[in-house]
């Protein structure tokens, strides 16, 4: 006669992230609390910076106890190395706001991208300041919303409507999908470390209208895309995710923009993904991906 296994407790899967100053000790008190509340590590990774002298790390862990059991454990640890840390579901979609003007590449590529589960961020709203790209979202079936931006007072009104979404939807990630208006230094200090925006790999070469047109006409060799976190300074905030593709004389201006608009959408879409799934610390002026 065979006997049956015993049925096997169901396990939560938990992501942690850590950082703080460098010292010796640090991984093996984690690992003790880890083990003392019921936890088997999946996934692992640690950095130490030499420039800043910070200490960064990555886990993910199964545990049959839940979210208070492993905090009980982890704050004593946190308190005593003085750390940041975070604690979070495995895959849990990120509530994300999306800003648009009027490119459709990268607002389409991270509903697509949504929708397909390919991507663990929960949209529910495109917020743009354009009516172009409201068909885009309603074939994915989120909610757009659309005021225009022409002057000082408009531009207020239209950051203090995101900041009212922020906090309508407990927004945690806002992405500047090709969203063409420059965020003032006070929203950009609100959306600290929790905003990303894309932008093409000729700045600061060919500014303004046309880049890729101007880039065709100085016979530019590579194309690419930055992904970065949001700063006062523009376009110079911690760089998430870079790509670049190599380009020829043969390459029509419209060619370069297809091309262009490709690694921007897939650039921006890494990000996200990273960012989502807690890969992302920021070391002062620049980031750690743990991939």
């Amino acid at each position: 006669m065979t006997i049956p296994d015993a049925p096997r407790e169901p396990l939560n899967h938990w992501v942690l992230t850590f950082v703080c100053a460098d010292r010796p000790g640090i991984v093996h008190a984690i690992s003790g609390a880890i083990v003392s509340a019921r936890g088997n590590i999946t996934e692992s990774q640690q950095f130490s910076s030499a420039d800043t002298g910070r200490f960064f790390m990555r886990l993910q862990v199964e545990s049959p106890g839940d979210r208070a059991e492993f905090e009980a454990v982890l704050v004593p640890i946190a308190e005593e190395y003085e750390m940041t840390w975070r604690l979070d579901d495995v895959g849990r979609p990120l509530r994300t706001l999306v800003l648009a003007s009027t490119a459709a590449h990268c607002v389409n590529d991270l509903l697509f991208r949504q929708r397909a589960g390919q991507l663990s961020v929960e949209i529910p709203l495109v917020l743009s300041n354009h009516g172009t790209l409201r068909d885009i979202a309603a074939f994915y079936g989120v909610p757009f919303e659309s005021r225009p931006v022409t002057d000082a007072a408009s531009k207020a009104a239209f950051e203090r409507r995101i900041l009212e979404v922020v906090d309508e939807f407990d927004i945690e990630l806002v992405v500047l999908a090709r969203y063409m208006q420059i965020l003032s230094p006070e929203l950009c200090e609100r959306l600290a470390g929790r905003a990303i925006n894309i932008h093409h790999s000729f700045l600061p070469g060919f500014k303004g209208a046309n880049p890729y047109r101007q880039a065709h006409a100085r016979g530019v060799k590579l194309i690419g895309a930055t992904a970065h976190f949001v700063t006062s300074d523009l376009d110079e905030g911690p760089i998430i995710e870079q790509n670049v593709v190599r380009v020829d004389h043969s390459r029509s201006a419209s060619e370069l923009v297809a091309i262009g608009q490709d690694e921007e959408s897939r650039t921006l879409t890494q990000a996200v993904k990273w960012f989502a799934e807690d890969r992302v610390l920021l070391d002062g002026a620049r980031t750690i991906i743990f991939k």
